[in-house]
């Protein structure tokens, strides 16, 4: 099926798919890096929806809207369109985590100190190396760009750090988070400095639906 791919800022009725989408990507994708236990572990706290991206207008989606339909109502079984992936950015100190992890931190970050943190990268597997992830990257790097950022980092899994890698993202050092199930999740804590002058595009060119 032929579809045209949009960018959007994620709303709180997308939750719910973009849970279901989280787990079949983490389950699809990063079993090759992960194992098993360590993929269920994640899901329960690492791997999840950030809420908090939401209401801050930070977190997007990309919707796959088939060839000649108006419709944009996030969806997976067989209607209008349906959520490919979802990304987003960060102005608060959260490295990685969804609502259910303990290690988060909400302070606001200095944008003439502090990296922009870019966060919660998925992508359906049937949507893979298609080239959203690094659509949705490049829109959170521009906006984190305006709104006056210089630096951007990430703790990345083992599987997103070789996209990243091919992005410019430059590895700091490993991370080591442990799980409630007793498991071990490595990650990578990744940076990229801004270069050029600022653009003028961000998220705020994103409509809500």
């Amino acid at each position: 099926m032929q579809a045209n791919i949009h960018l959007r800022l994620a709303i709180p009725g997308d939750i719910p798919v973009l849970q279901a989408l989280i787990a079949a990507s983490v389950r699809g994708l990063q079993a090759q890096d992960y194992t098993p236990a360590q993929i269920e572990g994640a899901l329960k706290t690492v791997f999840g929806v950030d809420s908090q991206l939401i209401a801050d207008g930070t977190y997007l989606v990309a919707e796959a809207v088939p060839s000649g339909s108006e419709s944009h109502e996030p969806e997976y079984d067989g209607a209008a369109s349906l959520i490919a992936g979802c990304g987003g950015w960060s102005k608060r100190k959260t490295l990685y985590g969804g609502d259910r992890w303990t290690g988060r931190e909400d302070e606001l970050l200095d944008p003439l100190h502090d990296a922009a943190k870019i966060r919660a990268f998925f992508i359906h597997p049937a949507w893979a190396r298609q080239g959203i992830g690094g659509m949705i990257l490049e829109a959170c790097e521009s906006a984190a760009r305006a709104a006056g950022f210089t630096r951007y980092e990430m703790g990345a899994t083992l599987t997103g750090a070789k996209l990243f890698g091919v992005k410019g993202y430059v590895a700091v050092k490993p991370i080591s988070i442990p799980l409630m199930n007793g498991e071990v999740l490595p990650v990578i804590h990744m940076e990229k400095r801004v270069s050029g002058t600022p653009l003028d595009s961000d998220t705020r060119r994103f409509r809500r639906v």
